[in-house]
């Protein structure tokens, strides 16, 4: 089967999450059958177009790593080839020109509604001589729909939909300043495209069946249908800003991998009996379009969360080092020196084992990256009150004695003073050690973290937090 597939979305705002759904399912049929991904921007309406949603969009699916086949292609640019199908779809008699002004579309209109109709124009001009045209309005194309009996459409995920033909109105495909309506522009793009597979949201039904009469008007192969389940807010409502961020770029800032968003997004709708976690590789091999659910799917934090956490893990560190880096400068101001490098990798596994996001794994390890003296935060600024300090005196002293500066070491160092000065409480030794070392109450395994900082550094720290006189 010679798939190809397309993600077009309208260059207005923002990449949204559930643009990125569409685009990863038409990826991953794509990819499964061997066929062409392509991206066309439907751009055709030139008030709302923004060049600045059009680099959001491409970027966005740089970040989720979805790669399409040849040049973006702009609707915008195909409108010539859109005019010349309207021109030619009247000459064969599957439309027509309408000259009804204004007004006489405003009774339309107000006429429907008073009898409750679902359509308006009374195709008037259907039938009608051209050459009785008034002067001075510049008509409109309008398709031929079928007056009578049904339509079906074959869907792969709601089944066979058919509805009543008299549902379906005589629509504009050309306006009167000769610009080509939506519905035209993504039939001709599709055709011309060799588009086998419309896969999208089932928001996009009732177009399917008016963009269906203008395949069969040109005598054109229907693409098959998909119309995948919307994503709603854990409130069962439509997804939205107010249950939380509603962009790709938004996902990245906060600090997730694209990987767990593919994982993520491809179980949003989609199963292969009860896995969970699926690599894009078992992804390619698996989709297909039975496995895509009719229902509604809610978003998930936490399962995404527990998501990126996974890939976090098992993320080679150097390469995950890299993704986290422009955070050390977002975040704080800092530039990840040699030195700092290697304390964090020496780090990394434990480090990777409790992040859930990029922005956990930034800011438990930005210590690393710190020399004396350090800021505290105020947590971390309580705990460095007078008992703190004399357990750190005195841990200052216990380290001087050792002659192997390990993890081992460090921990019963802090033992024996936690038996002698605390009656065996550690964390009234380790706390105030991970305040003076971290400058917070959050971090990896502290007796850890001063082996990888070292004797000397570790020593500068306490003794800064010694020093330190700023108490809450």
């Amino acid at each position: 089967m010679n798939v190809v597939t397309r993600f077009p979305p309208s260059p207005t705002g923002f990449m949204h999450i559930g643009n990125a759904k569409t685009a990863l399912y038409n990826w991953l049929f794509a990819k499964h059958h061997g066929g062409k991904f392509l991206v066309r921007i439907e751009d055709t309406d030139r008030k709302r177009y923004s060049e600045e949603a059009v680099t959001a969009i491409l970027k966005g699916l740089e970040w989720l790593e979805l790669d399409y086949d040849g040049e973006v292609i702009s609707q915008f640019s195909n409108q010539e080839r859109h005019r010349e199908i309207a021109k030619q779809l009247v000459a064969n008699g599957k439309a027509y020109y309408c000259y009804c002004s204004k007004e006489e579309l405003k009774e339309m209109r107000e006429k429907a509604i008073s009898e409750g109709h679902n359509t308006f124009y009374d195709r008037r001009w259907r039938d009608r001589d051209p050459s009785k045209a008034p002067e001075g309005i510049k008509p409109v194309i309008r398709i031929k729909a079928p007056l009578d009996g049904s339509t079906t459409i074959k869907d792969h995920v709601q089944g066979n939909i058919t509805i009543n033909n008299k549902t379906l109105d005589d629509f504009i495909i050309l306006r009167s300043d000769g610009t080509p309506t939506y519905m035209l522009s993504v039939v001709v793009d599709d055709f011309d495209m060799g588009v086998t597979h419309i896969i999208r949201g089932d928001d996009h039904i009732n177009n399917a069946f008016r963009q269906k009469i203008i395949f069969d008007a040109m005598q054109w192969p229907v693409p098959e249908f998909v119309h995948c389940s919307l994503i709603h807010g854990s409130d069962g409502g439509k997804f939205s800003k107010r249950h939380g961020a509603t962009s790709v770029e938004e996902y990245k800032e906060m600090g997730y991998l694209p990987e767990a968003m593919r994982n993520y997004l491809l179980r949003l709708g989609w199963s292969h009996g009860n896995d969970e976690i699926i690599s894009t590789d078992k992804a390619i091999e698996w989709f297909n379009l039975e496995g895509i659910g009719k229902s509604a799917s809610r978003f998930d934090f936490k399962k995404l969360e527990n998501l990126n956490s996974h890939y976090i893990k098992i993320k080679d560190s150097k390469e995950l080092l890299e993704l986290v880096r422009p955070f050390y400068n977002k975040r704080h101001n800092i530039e990840l020196s040699k030195i700092a490098e290697e304390r964090i990798l020496a780090n990394s596994e434990e480090l990777q084992s409790r992040a859930k996001t990029l922005l956990q794994f930034c800011d438990e390890s930005v210590f690393y990256a710190k020399s004396s003296p350090i800021t505290y935060d105020e947590k971390a600024n309580k705990l460095l009150d007078e008992k703190g300090k004399e357990s750190l005196k005195a841990l200052l002293n216990a380290f001087t004695s050792l002659t192997d500066f390990t993890a081992e070491n460090i921990q019963n160092a802090c033992k024996d003073i936690a038996n002698n000065l605390h009656e065996g409480k550690l964390g009234k030794v380790a706390m105030p050690l991970r305040a003076a070392i971290t400058g917070t109450t959050v971090s990896p395994s502290v007796f850890h973290a001063s082996e990888i900082l070292g004797f000397e550094e570790t020593s500068a720290r306490i003794q800064a937090a010694i020093e330190h006189n700023k108490i809450v």
